[in-house]
């Protein structure tokens, strides 16, 4: 038995590692509640939208029962929406719709996230008239759901599955996202037709990505060969953004640039090739932290500069 005066000194030690787990713990479960009371918020506020939009045209009623109002939950809702729009003949609803909602309920992260890309349409993009049009109607928040079910797949290495349902996701939705490619939450894919972001590809949280936007390799290199992405970045209509390069967190690249080497934090890049807004020894920082909230695309043509990058 150890002397009383060494279990005095240990003591403090592990009481402290103690209340630090503890609090740990405290805090883990203050957020969880958090999340779940914005959820279950959101939620009772989609199915009052879906409750008005069936009274005021009818034609949408049973469409509206089958997809949010007979519902229990987003995580159902979901569930069932992307099991109908990417089922075939050989790949069943039903089995989807389970494949689904299993992976939702193992993973609240996932629905947190879904709540955030919800949030992030309805507030960035003037067009969104409600949460429950988003949640029906917009092809990227749609496709970026499905993409992580597919990759919490790739994760769990069932990658034929996995592959599987990225050809769907592409095939109806016109968005192809490898199932390796990592995505924050709060991303808003605007028109979302024709992006590609590749397998070693990693997107921040509130980014925004528009129409036709290529996040790609150079060539047949192997490896980590895809931009990163950071926090708050956005994306213009068009952009080609190739290799393993950095787009600093609150950068903006202007629509149809081509961007091939790192673009330091918010700073902007216009062009093809394209240059930095300011030049090269002291490029432009603007004053906006998240540009993909702001979604402002064109404060930068006051100040342009003809150095190339």
């Amino acid at each position: 038995m150890p002397p009383a005066g060494e279990l005095q000194h240990q003591s403090p030690s592990k009481d402290k590692q103690s209340n630090d787990a503890q609090s740990a713990e405290a805090a883990a479960a203050i957020a969880a509640a958090a999340a779940d009371a914005e959820a279950a918020g959101l939620w009772t506020q989609i199915k009052a939208e879906a409750r008005r939009d069936a009274e005021a045209e009818p034609a949408l009623a049973s469409y509206l029962y089958s997809t949010i109002l007979s519902h229990s939950s987003l995580e159902r809702s979901i569930s069932f929406h992307l099991g109908n729009k990417l089922c075939s003949s050989t790949l069943l609803s039903t089995l989807l719709y389970d494949l689904f909602l299993n992976t939702f309920t193992s993973d609240p992260s996932l629905r947190n996230a879904t709540v955030a890309d919800l949030r992030a349409a309805r507030v960035r993009d003037p067009a969104c008239i409600s949460f429950s049009h988003c949640l029906l109607n917009y092809k990227g928040f749609l496709a970026i759901q499905a993409h992580r079910i597919s990759h919490k797949l790739w994760t769990q290495t069932r990658k034929p599955l996995a592959l599987a349902l990225h050809s769907r996701i592409s095939e109806v939705f016109a968005v192809d996202i490898h199932p390796a490619a990592k995505i924050g939450k709060g991303i808003l894919l605007d028109h979302a037709t024709g992006v590609v972001i590749g397998e070693t590809a990693v997107i921040g949280n509130n980014v925004s990505i528009l129409h036709h936007v290529t996040l790609g390799g150079t060539g047949k290199a192997c490896g980590d060969r895809h931009p990163k992405i950071g926090d708050g970045c956005l994306i213009g209509a068009g952009a080609t953004i190739l290799g393993n390069v950095k787009i600093g967190a609150g950068a903006k690249v202007g629509a149809g640039s081509v961007v091939l080497i790192d673009i330091p934090p918010r700073a902007t890049a216009v062009g093809n090739p394209a240059r930095l807004v300011g030049g090269k020894e002291k490029p432009t920082i603007h004053d906006e932290e998240c540009p993909g909230e702001t979604m402002d695309h064109t404060s930068f043509i006051s100040e342009w500069s003809d150095y190339i990058i």
